[in-house]
């Protein structure tokens, strides 16, 4: 598929770069660019040669939110017409949630609204320390729905309480200590932190890191205690019949890299 809002590139390493493209819009989502979204995370989620997903953008905002006139076209929509556009970004945002392979967030400026959603949905968010973040849609009218659920997770019941109610402005120090960024750096150590994190991702083996995603992603689902414990029992059981942890395991007695192991 040839991508209008998007480009696309895999290293050799098996490493996909994901960016987003409309950089006269800020990189502001609109309709076009949440199915192409939705499209390049399910073929990375099938492209088995894919080992991590970097999602990045150019220029002085990383993603502007919600694109201005796809808002207006909501505005004229009814009641399903809107239900169904925003079933079109919740599955995006579902799709990049739930690749089976790590998903790390490069930022290089501000970003807002529905970009917090994308960051929210991925693993890893790797930050400038000058970028500012907000939940802008109460300034509009408006709450940050669709983007709840995944952002919910990600910061918890006081982290939205103080962030999303008042659309309050806020740094990369407190992005961090909220859990949305992993790590803040000085811009010329950006790409530095990302390789980095990609580095020790190569190191991983990829069928554990599927299932390590799958099992975060079981007890997200299952609040129980006693349930989320049968859920680890048996996945651990399970990951033992994997090629990769075969692999894994004889090579740590062998003491040799894992066929996966990054020789670079």
């Amino acid at each position: 598929m040839i991508y209008k809002t998007l480009q696309l590139d895999k290293d050799r390493r098996g490493v996909a770069w994901l960016w987003l493209n409309r950089p006269d819009k800020h990189h502001a989502m609109n309709a076009q660019m949440i199915s192409e979204l939705h499209h390049a995370a399910l073929a990375l989620t099938r492209d088995q040669t894919v080992r991590a997903v970097v999602i990045g953008s150019e220029g002085p905002i990383f993603c502007a939110g919600a694109d201005l006139t796809w808002m207006q076209e909501q505005q004229q929509k009814d009641k399903v017409g809107r239900i169904a556009e925003a079933r079109t970004l919740s599955d995006m945002l579902t799709a990049i949630n739930s690749m089976p392979k790590p998903v790390i967030i490069r930022v290089q400026g501000n970003s807002f609204g529905g970009g917090l959603g994308l960051i929210s949905a991925a693993d890893i968010t790797l930050s400038v320390d000058s970028a500012k973040f907000c939940f802008s849609e109460t300034r509009l009218g408006l709450i940050p729905a669709t983007i709840g659920p995944f952002i919910w997770r990600r910061l918890g019941e006081a982290g939205l309480r103080r962030l999303i109610i008042t659309a309050k402005m806020f740094k990369t120090d407190e992005a961090v200590r909220c859990g949305l960024v992993a790590e803040a750096v000085a811009i010329d150590r950006l790409d530095e932190a990302v390789e980095a994190e990609i580095n020790t991702a190569l190191e991983a083996g990829p069928e554990a890191m599927a299932a390590a995603k799958a099992l975060i992603t079981a007890f997200s689902h299952t609040p129980d205690h006693s349930a989320q414990n049968e859920t680890a029992i048996a996945a651990l059981a399970s990951i033992w019949d994997t090629d990769g942890a075969r692999k894994g395991i004889k090579a740590f007695f062998a003491k040799t890299p894992p066929p996966w192991a990054n020789s670079e």
